[in-house]
């Protein structure tokens, strides 16, 4: 497992180009032993978005090319072979909610609120929130979020789908941490593919997804890790799926 940690927190952890590139040169090579990975962030927020300051000047062209690269690197967090578990408090706002969208769970603390101030200032989301975030929340949610600045707080953007775990304040990071080392203790072949067969199957068409999903399944079943852990199963060795077994409380999604 491995932790990656913004750390600008006299900016409230707002991304500027050097944090984002070093993402993508983490997320290409994490390691060959790591299996799980929590993005964390020092101080009090996650990230309050983009760096405001790197866009002064920036033509058109330039801008594209800037929001291309956001893609480049966000796909390579979101599309990666190690699933990824997002500790948030305080702001996530536009880049910053961007940026936790990529993650495949997210653990928020009370003091988590998001925003897209993208709107009121002129702009429009560049780093793939128009895909991702609607994803979480619906088109028409995020519309409102972008039209009005609305800003949803922790437990609103919870119940909408931005989190699928709320803790106790100070406790998001401790959570993503036990979450991470349960992820890393599954079979690698059934972890590869939730992230990488479980999408195409979604936005597929109902006779494509069932026949990817056949494929993923025989693949999956036919590994020698599958068959030595159902084994262990029918022997008695392996817990059993109980009422309260991986449950965190009524928050939980």
């Amino acid at each position: 497992m491995a932790i990656l940690t913004l750390r600008r927190p006299t900016k409230r952890n707002a991304l500027d180009d050097a944090t984002v590139l070093s993402f993508e040169e983490f997320f290409r090579k994490p390691g060959a032993d790591v299996r799980a990975i929590v993005l964390d962030a020092e101080g009090d927020h996650f990230s309050a978005g983009l760096d405001l300051g790197e866009l002064t000047e920036r033509s058109t062209e330039e801008a594209l090319e800037h929001s291309l690269m956001w893609h480049r690197v966000f796909g390579t967090i979101e599309a990666g072979r190690v699933p990824v578990v997002a500790a948030l408090r305080g702001a996530v706002i536009g880049g910053g909610l961007e940026l936790a969208a990529c993650a495949h769970i997210r653990v928020a603390e009370p003091s988590t609120f998001y925003a897209l101030p993208e709107g009121q200032r002129g702009l429009f989301v560049g780093g793939g929130g128009s895909v991702r975030v609607p994803r979480l929340i619906g088109a028409h949610r995020m519309a409102d979020m972008m039209l009005t600045g609305r800003v949803l707080g922790a437990a609103e953007g919870h119940a909408a789908g931005l989190s699928q775990y709320l803790t106790e304040e100070g406790g998001a990071r401790a959570r993503a941490l036990e979450l991470a080392e349960r992820i890393a203790a599954n079979a690698p072949l059934t972890n590869f593919a939730v992230l990488q067969a479980l999408p195409r199957i979604a936005e597929a068409s109902p006779a494509g997804g069932l026949l990817l999903e056949s494929l993923m399944s025989a693949v999956a079943a036919g590994s020698h890790d599958a068959q030595e852990r159902i084994r262990a199963f029918l022997a008695g060795r392996a817990t059993k799926v109980t009422a309260g077994h991986g449950s965190h409380g009524k928050d939980d999604r």
